[in-house]
């Protein structure tokens, strides 16, 4: 039997809560992917643009980015600038995000201006295998577009108090989605980020987070690590700072475990 290609799966990494480790699974995991041999496109949603700064893009060197895919007719190819890891590609933020909650507002189909502006990368024929969207830490526009024009969301959890409270909102927020604007929209999944095994705490959240999502959270955690924390301010993944070091690793894993998923699901044809 022929194999037949599948569509880019796209997928929103979000959290309302902010420094949870969103940007830097987002990184790390499109690295992990793109390591594993996948085509990976990395939307900088957030105006903060951390993602773009993080895989070593400076502001000056970014030019035309997500917020014209979200405003403008533009090549979207145009728009894809090379990283430091093959097979990884980024759609940066450039300063002009920042504005363009104000511009979506009376936007035509303005929850759905992602969506339409990646519907030919996301062709069987097209050249990503996986789209990752770094969405900003907040439920407004720019994360109701990521939403819509996903086809799953992974949510980072930090390991510390009110983290599941801060997950409640969001997972009403993908249900709402799902009824009113993307029927397709699923939870892709929980990762557990910045866990601490000396700490009780972070075994105490883990163990709440598996109670309540059950299978929904990935059995990878992220450990709290130095070599995480270090790699962004020298415009690296962890997988190009330190590919050895347990962060690097952990992200490895969960970049497999998550093609496991997608596999089983049936929801990427190999």
């Amino acid at each position: 039997m022929s194999e037949k290609a599948a569509a880019a799966r796209v997928i929103a990494i979000a959290n309302q809560k902010g420094g949870v480790g969103k940007t830097t699974t987002a990184i790390n995991l499109g690295s992990a992917l793109a390591a594993l041999g996948e085509a990976v496109l990395l939307i900088d949603l957030d105006p903060q643009g951390n993602a773009s700064t993080g895989l070593g893009i400076a502001r000056a060197d970014r030019g035309a980015g997500s917020h014209a895919l979200l405003t403008q007719s533009v090549d979207r190819d145009h728009l894809a600038q090379a990283t430091s890891v093959d097979d990884l590609t980024l759609i940066s933020a450039e300063l002009d995000l920042a504005g363009a909650e104000i511009e979506l507002v009376s936007a035509q189909r303005r929850e759905y201006r992602l969506r339409d502006a990646i519907a030919p990368l996301r062709r069987p024929d097209g050249k990503y295998r996986f789209i990752l969207i770094d969405c900003p830490p907040s439920l407004g526009l720019l994360t109701l577009n990521g939403l819509v024009a996903a086809d799953g969301v992974l949510v980072p959890l930090q390991c510390e108090f009110f983290a599941l409270e801060g997950i409640t909102q969001l997972t009403r927020t993908i249900d709402m989605v799902k009824r009113g604007l993307n029927p397709n929209l699923r939870l892709q999944g929980i990762v557990l980020t910045m866990f601490d095994r000396r700490n009780n705490l972070s075994e105490l959240v883990a163990a709440d987070a598996r109670s309540f999502f059950g299978d929904a959270v990935y059995d990878t955690v992220i450990p709290r690590n130095i070599r995480i924390s270090e790699a962004p301010s020298h415009g690296k993944p962890v997988l190009v700072y330190d590919n050895r070091s347990a962060g690097s690793q952990a992200y490895v894993r969960l970049a497999d475990e998550v093609l496991k998923r997608e596999r089983r699901i049936g929801e990427l044809v190999l």
